[in-house]
């Protein structure tokens, strides 16, 4: 079995490398990535002591992936640039050349060299207007959903659903995932490519080099072993906003489940994320870290609420556990411990990464 996987050095795609490499020990693994992301570089150490195959390359650029050798049996498209924030401000042209433009690149690529792919997409392509206006009651340590009545599509009590609404602004990086998705169900629809779009939600666990924009959780957890400030932003700096963890453990056994069923499920979408029993608030999060860390931090308060924020985004995986018969293991304990052990284990690595004394 060929496996490549695009944005393969960062967090999730170097996760699944080694998960797939660990489970499946003849494979041949390929990651590709242009190692944009600091820390990135690290995970290459990871990949010559596995068997893992590394190429450095852009999704930008057609070529460099026509330089690849051979035909691969699966193809997990995870490259992005995957902050929420890219090109507010500035130029949006990295984020558009990458998340669109390389797609389409890397969907021309499958559908000549690929037999099945996983194309790895996000909840950010739901709109901010409607998932600003869900209906939330404030509890002492989270937000909560209120009554959801019939003017509530897509919001059960188990979360964000499928059918929520995606036709109004909701950012950059979510336009261009969204557009993605789009163009990889053409390609199943024209040119018969087994495709499956996974839209997920926060994805942590060891190995995440974490900041503000992206991986914020695991970057909490890290602040409090370094010792380094952190900030409640939004909402009135309560820290009650919510979202669901998925850890890539839990992502590789559905994305094992899929891919035996790529033909029969191609250019099906799917949310994927913890879901109800993995879903935590900032607040919360603070107390987990506390003890998973046994150390403290100052955290200061923003009342301000940044414009692409959302107060609540917790999956409902309804659609995803009745096709494949799976549920998600990690809680958001064992997610947080996970990553403590693991900046624990590599204190001296990572501190000039995450910061700290």
């Amino acid at each position: 079995m060929r496996i490549l996987i695009t944005g393969g050095a960062g967090f999730v795609g170097s996760s699944l490398a080694t998960l797939f490499k660990t489970t499946y020990p003849t494979a041949q693994i390929i990651c590709f990535d242009n190692l944009k992301r600091r820390g990135s570089e690290i995970n290459l150490i990871k990949f010559k002591e596995l068997g893992i195959g590394f190429v450095h390359g852009d999704v930008r650029n057609p070529r460099d992936l026509e330089d690849l050798t051979g035909n691969f049996d699966v193809l997990i498209e995870g490259s992005a640039e995957p902050s929420v924030h890219a090109g507010v401000g500035g130029s949006p042209n990295y984020v558009i050349e990458t998340n669109l433009i390389g797609t389409l690149n890397c969907l021309e690529f499958a559908r000549k060299r690929v037999d099945r792919s996983i194309f790895m997409s996000t909840s950010r392509v739901y709109s901010l207007a409607p998932l600003r206006a869900i209906p939330l009651l404030e509890t002492p340590t989270r937000l909560v959903l209120d009554t959801i009545g019939p003017q509530s599509v897509g919001v059960t009590h188990r979360g964000i659903n499928e059918e929520f609404p995606t036709n109004t602004a909701r950012s950059l990086y979510g336009a261009t995932k969204l557009s993605s998705e789009q163009i990889a169900q053409e390609y199943a629809h024209t040119y018969n490519l087994k495709i499956i779009i996974n839209r997920c939600g926060v994805i942590a666990g060891r190995g995440q080099f974490g900041k503000v924009d992206q991986g914020v959780f695991t970057m909490w957890v890290a602040n409090h072993h370094f010792g380094q400030p952190l900030k409640y932003i939004g909402y009135n700096g309560h820290g009650k906003q919510v979202r669901d963890l998925l850890h890539p453990r839990d992502l590789f056994r559905l994305l094992e489940k899929q891919l035996e069923k790529a033909a029969a499920v191609s250019g099906v979408v799917y949310n994927v994320g913890g879901g109800q029993g993995a879903s935590t608030s900032l607040l919360e999060l603070t107390t987990l870290a506390q003890v998973a860390t046994g150390r403290q931090t100052n955290i200061s308060l923003v009342k301000e609420t940044p414009a692409m924020d959302v107060p609540y985004y917790v999956t409902d995986n309804s659609k995803v556990a009745s096709d494949f018969g799976w549920q998600p293991e990690f809680t958001v304990k064992s997610i947080v411990d996970d990553i403590a052990d693991w900046i624990a284990a590599n204190e001296s690595m990572l501190r000039p990464i995450f910061g700290g004394p």
